[in-house]
């Protein structure tokens, strides 16, 4: 089967904020750009979408994570303290990385570099690597000479930022796949082993117990209809995960209820906190103005209805109201701790220390929450596989005892 090319398309379209923006993306046809776009929140000119050729990074190669960006981020802030120039840091980042797609992503940002342009906007010709947070902290550090600090700050963002959603996704990657695991098993028994059992059975002459017989009928229908059955399952996972791609009302009702949910709303909830203040820390502190933060800081928030929010507080912001009083006007979103810590931050001058407090809080929650829904998960998935699987076998036993009951009354 032959591999799946990409290429680098250039496009020139406006932002969320209605200004003009341009960039590259890599990708594998036209369509995949406009999605990736719409994803960015950038709405194309037409016909300013264009193909420049072989892709950048080709189908060889390990795919560029989060993490890689973050490590990049370190090294090139260390070089730069030490004094090395810039363009020398990339060669030395890039022929020590692993990663040889990472390597070209290095070589390319170096060459546009060299050719006069600043890291900033060699950075936003690729912003499926370097976002709208990372290319303004990148900024502001050049306009104020301290670039190396301004990526010190990147690198710790990213870090943290990838260890957060590595602890949510372990809170749903375990019960997930242990029921998977559940289902697989269940089905081997009712196709493989109950059926063997059943012509077994037949030859008994004598009526099998009512839960026998159930588990029997059970094992007929998914022989029969198993794979209607695994096509329904197949074809609604798969319109779920479409559905909240493509539509923006159902991922803001999905959300919601996310927020809705015993524990998962308490997890929803400390994590798009974590993640509002230690982004919101992170641009403040690299002297970002706050209105403008704030467009990054709703986009990395991770929940449509806080992203809606802190939209809300940017336009009250821009209006005059101090932060404090527009975090204020929504409880249930902003805890009070939240509340307090910045209007702490606001009158003392100190407000990303205060946020970087309130994140570190948060985050440490987050790991309690996960611990707790998994501790409350392991029992309660322990009882699913015995009463399911424990049920199933015992219901192929229980001729076998009936028989030894009437033998031994003979």
């Amino acid at each position: 089967m032959a591999q799946a090319t990409t290429a680098t398309y250039s496009w020139e379209g406006k932002n969320k904020q209605g200004k003009v923006v341009r960039g590259e993306v890599t990708a594998a046809n036209l369509d995949a750009v406009k999605a990736e776009l719409r994803k960015q929140g950038v709405t194309p000119k037409p016909g300013k979408i264009k193909k420049k050729g072989k892709s950048l990074f080709g189908s060889s190669g390990k795919k560029i994570k989060t993490s890689d960006i973050a490590v990049f981020s370190r090294q090139l802030a260390t070089m730069l303290k030490a004094g090395v120039p810039l363009v020398q840091a990339f060669d030395i980042v890039g022929s020590g990385h692993s990663n040889p797609n990472m390597t070209k992503l290095i070589m390319q940002v170096k060459v546009d570099v060299e050719a006069g342009g600043t890291l900033a906007q060699a950075m936003r010709a690729h912003p499926l690597y370097f976002d709208d947070l990372f290319i303004n902290l990148v900024d502001a550090g050049e306009q104020s000479g301290a670039l190396e600090t301004l990526l010190e700050k990147v690198a710790t963002y990213k870090e943290k930022s990838e260890a957060l959603k590595t602890k949510i996704k372990k809170a749903m990657t375990y019960p997930i796949s242990v029921l998977v695991v559940a289902v697989i098993v269940t089905a081997i028994l009712l196709i493989f082993v109950v059926p063997t059992f059943s012509e077994m059975f037949a030859g008994f002459g004598a009526d099998l117990p009512a839960f026998t017989q159930m588990v029997v009928h059970l094992s007929d229908f998914v022989i029969e209809w198993g794979w209607l059955m695994a096509l329904i399952i197949f074809g609604a996972i798969t319109a779920f995960i479409q559905i909240k791609k493509r539509s923006r009302p159902f991922r803001e009702r999905l959300d919601r209820l996310y927020l809705k949910l015993p524990l998962i709303g308490t997890l929803t909830r400390s994590s798009a906190v974590a993640r509002f203040s230690r982004t919101l820390a992170t641009m403040f502190s690299a002297g970002v103005p706050l209105v403008e933060a704030m467009v990054s800081v709703a986009g990395a928030s991770g929940n449509s209805a806080y992203q809606k929010e802190i939209l809300r507080v940017r336009d009250d912001i821009s209006s005059g109201t101090t932060l404090q009083s527009s975090l204020s006007q929504n409880k249930d979103l902003f805890p009070n701790m939240l509340v307090q810590m910045v209007g702490i931050g606001e009158e003392s001058g100190a407000l990303d220390d205060m946020l970087s407090k309130v994140a570190d809080y948060y985050e440490e929650e987050v790991d309690t929450v996960v611990d707790n829904l998994t501790a409350l998960m392991e029992p309660m998935i322990m009882a699913f596989l015995a009463v399911v699987i424990g049920g199933l076998v015992i219901a192929m036993y229980l001729p076998v005892f009936k028989m030894g009951e009437v033998v031994s009354g003979h």
